[in-house]
């Protein structure tokens, strides 16, 4: 059960249906495109349906089919006393449902699934016509061929179509790609175009379209310049690439080999933004459709379309279409509609349609007043499957169609009086003829910008200074690439062969044609990450200066004493040089200002952190001393807390002084890390000496985070070490930070990362230890009181 109700609910009904003794099939791409599907895998997924507006030429190709059947129905002649009947279908130009399709076909005509033992007696079709394009041809004719069910195209051109050991099955009334393809060559070579551009569909019909022109276009000694592909359904960043591509094209003349529908995407985003004035050469496809004569952009195209019939009693056939008879189509309802937008039926919302509309003032392409093309390859298509019915069941053999497929029309995009585009038969082309000899051209052709004088699309244009000539591999020695020149390189002379490099410290401007000394890059005070470290680095030693003159002002008072005010105040003082330091990284690298930012840095940070050292250090010992019987205050007094600060200090300063004197630090011209530009840096001169000097700095900072956190859960609000902790925390974090974001910097904004890193440990240090003092000195007095401060448990 739930087999056959899978299989039902993708039956899909015809769009046209008549029954009969002998059953056609027809598949047109009414549509052009399909619903999307989106598969969870837990429910039945829904069944495929069109969308979008109905293509009326594909409309019109299937109403052919239908005044063909209808018209051998009537005759006396062909297949007397044997009618027959049609189902055709929309396969929205979608391989899955053109496959749907063509599975529906061959298994028969019931729309019911039998699960009893008697299966359905319905035959299948006995013929299939479609699809119009190849890509869907040749899907529906791998499902159809292995039940040897024939299928006539009466649009699907491409040339791998006519390989009967892949599809034996089937036939077309329309020549393949390959007559097509010679004579588009043919044409590009006539006018002596060999320099070209070439865009086709990313379809079976397109690309071997394309290869069979590439190749015959090759032979005569034409040069594409590039050769581009889409789909419809392509992003709209791959359509405007391609339309980048054109638009920057040198050739005047592009080849397109394209389905209407994929061409039309590309021609609107060429509309949105023109390219230079473009000689478009076309396909049948599309260069015959009537839904693309509305791209003004492409006035004065040519191509090739099959002849021109007239099918008697066709186009009454067309416009006889009545309210009534619409209204018991859906699709003919839905051209209706959209047709004279309004409503057949019911609605309070929209207009109805009252039965006045006239079809013959439509101006569409089903109602085109111009001779049948490829709706005449449906007629014959209809007459090819009859006659051969007519030959087995009539059992003679004296029934013939003649299909003619060796002539094309030259069609040519005109002007008319009123200001619209029309197709214009100007010549033709006979491959019959001897060489030279095919094209005959009877009227004036209009070109791009409707100009009468043949536009040039030579090979190649002289290369400018600025590049270089390269001949292309096996083309004709007038087609050569204009290549630009390498990087660092130049050629100041028009067709020179070669390009030659810069010196050392120059760099081509940017047409490649004059070298011009590298810009200079460095971190200035004059650009504007200059100056925010500058004003960073200015503001941090203000606050230090300002926190010195609160703690001096109020250095009697409980909160300044009981923090070691001697340690303190140097620890500020060792601040204001850690921020001025970063001063020294800004500006013109030169050699005292090299040897000065890293000596600089490093002692200062050392006395900044051997003040916190000591501070933590007194911390511990001031616990120790309130013990019983202790007396370590004395081995740790301030004459002992001075010499651990310079002891400390003196080791950077010998680490520094060996560095200066063994490796200095000197300015140099860095070339490698920017080709186009000169980064002027202070070289390390020792990588051993800087990174001794900063593993300095991190050993010192640990230790006192050790210290801090061990003396952190200490009593009474003097304790300090809580505040301490977390500002070595902060001093470590920034300098780990700095490692990796150092090593990776390129040029000036190494610079940038070391003077930040000096900024924000600094800023860490007097916001973590001294902006909660000087809150409670101006804000709180109260609590700066030697009692409060002997309770516990304030920071």
């Amino acid at each position: 059960n739930i087999i056959s109700s899978s299989l039902q609910g993708t039956t899909r009904l015809p769009v046209f249906s008549m029954d009969g003794d002998y059953i056609i099939g027809g598949v047109f791409s009414i549509h052009h495109y399909i619903h999307t599907v989106k598969h969870n895998y837990t429910t039945m997924p829904e069944p495929l349906r069109c969308t979008g507006s109905i293509d009326t030429r594909e409309l019109r190709f299937s109403r052919a089919m239908i005044f063909a059947i209808e018209e051998i129905n009537n005759s006396t002649k062909l297949l007397p006393g044997i009618r027959l009947g049609y189902q055709i279908h929309d396969s929205c130009a979608s391989v899955p449902m053109a496959v749907q399709v063509a599975f529906q076909l061959s298994n028969g005509l019931d729309p019911v699934f039998y699960t009893g033992d008697n299966c359905s007696q319905s035959d299948t079709v006995m013929a299939i016509i479609g699809e119009s394009g190849s890509t869907p041809s040749i899907s529906m004719s791998r499902v159809i061929g292995p039940f040897n069910i024939p299928q006539v195209s009466h649009f699907a051109t491409c040339a791998c179509l006519s390989n009967k050991q892949e599809y034996p099955s089937f036939f077309r009334t329309i020549p393949n790609d390959q007559f097509q393809a010679d004579a588009l060559a043919k044409l590009v070579k006539h006018f002596s175009w060999t320099w070209i551009g070439a865009v086709r569909s990313d379809s079976e019909y397109g690309n071997n379209g394309m290869a069979s022109f590439l190749d015959a276009a090759h032979k005569e000694g034409i040069c594409v310049e590039y050769s581009e592909s889409f789909y419809r359904t392509d992003p709209r960043s791959k359509i405007q690439r391609v339309a980048d591509v054109i638009r920057r094209s040198t050739a005047t003349v592009v080849v397109a080999f394209a389905a209407s529908g994929d061409l039309m995407i590309l021609f609107e985003e060429l509309t949105q933004k023109p390219s230079p004035p473009r000689q478009w050469i076309g396909s049948e496809a599309w260069v015959t459709d009537p839904n693309m004569l509305r791209f003004t952009l492409c006035t004065g195209t040519i191509g090739f379309g099959i002849q021109q019939s007239v099918i008697p009693g066709l186009r009454d056939f067309l416009l006889d279409l009545s309210p009534t008879e619409v209204a018991q189509s859906p699709v003919l309802t839905e051209f209706w509609e959209h047709a004279f937008k309004c409503r057949l039926g019911k609605s309070e919302k929209v207009v109805l349609c009252d039965g006045t509309e006239d079809i013959t003032t439509l101006q569409s392409p089903y109602t085109n007043k111009q001779k049948f093309r490829i709706t005449n390859m449906v007629y014959k298509a209809v007459y090819a499957i009859a006659h051969a019915v007519h030959n087995t069941v009539c059992q003679k053999t004296n029934s013939t169609i003649h299909l003619n497929i060796q002539i094309y029309e030259l069609v040519n995009w005109q002007k008319s009086k009123s200001g619209s585009i029309e197709l214009v038969t100007v010549g033709l082309y006979d491959a019959s003829l001897p060489v030279g000899q095919e094209f005959h051209i009877n009227k004036n052709i209009t070109w791009v910008e409707d100009s009468t004088q043949v536009p040039s699309s030579v090979c190649s244009d002289s290369c400018p200074p600025g590049t270089r000539k390269v001949l292309q591999k096996g083309k004709p020695i007038c087609c050569y690439d204009c290549i630009p020149c390498p990087e660092g390189e130049i050629s100041n002379a028009t067709d020179s062969p070669d390009c030659f490099p810069c010196p050392k410290e120059f760099w081509p401007n940017a047409e490649r044609n004059i070298c011009f000394p590298k810009p200079v890059e460095f971190l200035s005070y004059n650009e504007v990450l200059g100056i925010i470290l500058a004003a960073f680095s200015v503001g941090g030693a203000c606050l230090a200066v300002i926190t010195a003159a609160v703690f001096f002002r109020h250095r009697t008072s409980p909160i300044v004493r009981a923090n070691n005010s001697e340690l303190s105040f140097l620890l500020l003082f060792s601040l204001t040089l850690c921020f001025l330091c970063s001063l020294t990284f800004i500006g013109t690298p030169s050699e005292w200002s090299c040897m000065l930012r890293h000596t600089a840095f490093g002692i200062t940070f050392v006395l900044c952190i051997s003040c916190v050292l000591g501070k933590t250090i007194v911390v511990l010992m001031a616990f120790k001393a309130t013990l019983p019987g202790s007396n370590v205050m004395k081995w740790f007094g301030p004459p002992q807390q001075r010499m651990t600060v310079v002891s400390f200090t003196f080791i950077q300063v010998l680490i520094c002084t060996i560095w200066l004197v063994l490796r200095p630090p000197f300015p140099l011209k860095n070339l490698t890390i920017y080709k186009e530009r000169i980064i002027l840096e202070c070289a390390l001169g020792s990588v051993v000496g800087f990174w001794a000097v900063l593993g300095y700095i991190g050993l010192l900072a640990v230790f006192c985070f050790v210290l801090a956190v061990l003396a952190r859960k200490l009593p009474d609000n003097f304790n300090e070490a809580k505040l301490i902790t977390f500002s070595m925390l902060i001093f470590c974090a920034v300098w780990i930070t700095f490692i990796p974001a150092y090593v990776s910097s390129p040029g000036k904004f190494t610079v940038a990362v070391e003077i930040f890193a000096i900024l924000a440990s600094s800023f860490g240090l007097i916001l973590c230890i001294f902006a909660p003092k000087c809150f409670i000195i101006l804000f709180k007095p109260e609590k700066n009181t030697k009692k409060h401060l002997m309770n516990k448990n304030q920071y």
